[in-house]
């Protein structure tokens, strides 16, 4: 799929962060777009933002519920009668620490975003999209923490990351093999720190899903600007828009992996295959400062 105009694209998420910037760019490509995002008052913000920017509409999706995501289906299909692009995209993580240390709510908030919150959108539309027999496409967002090699002190999200990478490899393969008329990507977000939310997503963590233990303050990334500065070091941030551009340009090209310096993983991965190939732990903690 390479010209997006008048197609229809869902971006969970899609309120702030990465979904924002691949909301606007898809709007500025043609596409018409609709956001499911938890979080009501970024949701209002960005539909406001972009609303003379083309057809854009919204709605409350928790994607770790899948009534949720099949009612987020429906009025995608009730307003377009069609939906070409698929951006599984809405993450959360939790706070660094020993696996010994996490707790059980942690697994099942983070697990229940990252990992069935995919597998809840790709079960919501991707039957409509196979039934409809159009050209269209999956991109499940993954993360270099966990789909290329984990932080050892991020096991939580790094594992559920791994999990989405692995989903999109079948989820391509199956729908390669079969013959169908779609395609899946999954998307690396890369190219230096990113400035998102993912660094405060416990203002909507539920809080049925609260930590059952106390835990230290998470760093925001402003102590990490900060202590930068202070140290005298220049941090890299990438453009997230500049990012999201370079996402639509990996689905028209049709790139399973979406990834700015994708040959950096492929030396990570040789790395770790070579320890692994001598049945040694994959990590080098060597690299690891933080354990």
């Amino acid at each position: 799929m390479r010209d997006f105009k008048g197609k229809v694209a869902v971006v969970t998420g899609g309120a702030s962060g990465i979904g924002r910037s691949l909301v606007k760019e898809l709007l500025q490509a043609g596409a018409k777009v609709v956001i499911g995002d938890v979080e009501q008052s970024a949701l209002d913000r960005v539909l406001e933002e972009f609303a003379g920017m083309g057809d854009l509409q919204g709605q409350v999706t928790d994607v770790s519920n899948a009534g949720s995501l099949h009612a987020l289906a429906d009025k995608v299909y009730e307003a377009h009668g069609a939906c070409h692009l698929l951006f599984n995209n809405a993450g959360v993580a939790a706070p660094s620490a020993n696996v010994w240390e996490t707790t059980p709510n942690d697994w099942t908030w983070v697990h229940g975003v990252n990992v069935l919150g995919v597998i809840h959108g790709i079960q919501a539309f991707v039957p409509r999209m196979l039934a409809a027999g159009e050209e269209g496409h999956i991109i499940n967002t993954s993360s270099g923490d966990g789909g290329i090699s984990p932080l050892p002190y991020q096991s939580v999200y790094a594992s559920s990351k791994a999990a989405v990478s692995c989903i999109s490899e079948c989820l391509a393969a199956q729908l390669e093999s079969e013959g169908t008329s779609l395609g899946a990507s999954v998307f690396y977000p890369s190219g230096g720190l990113l400035d998102t939310g993912i660094w405060t997503t416990d203002r909507n963590r539920p809080q049925d899903l609260a930590r059952e233990q106390p835990y230290a303050p998470v760093p925001t990334i402003q102590d990490f600007k900060v202590a930068a500065q202070a140290a005298g070091m220049e941090l890299e941030f990438q453009d997230l828009d500049e990012l999201a551009r370079y996402c639509l340009d990996g689905i028209r090209e049709k790139r399973f992996v979406i990834m700015i310096d994708v040959q950096d993983a492929e030396t990570t991965l040789h790395q770790r295959a070579e320890r692994i190939g001598r049945a040694a732990l994959p990590i080098d903690l060597a690299e690891i400062p933080q354990l």
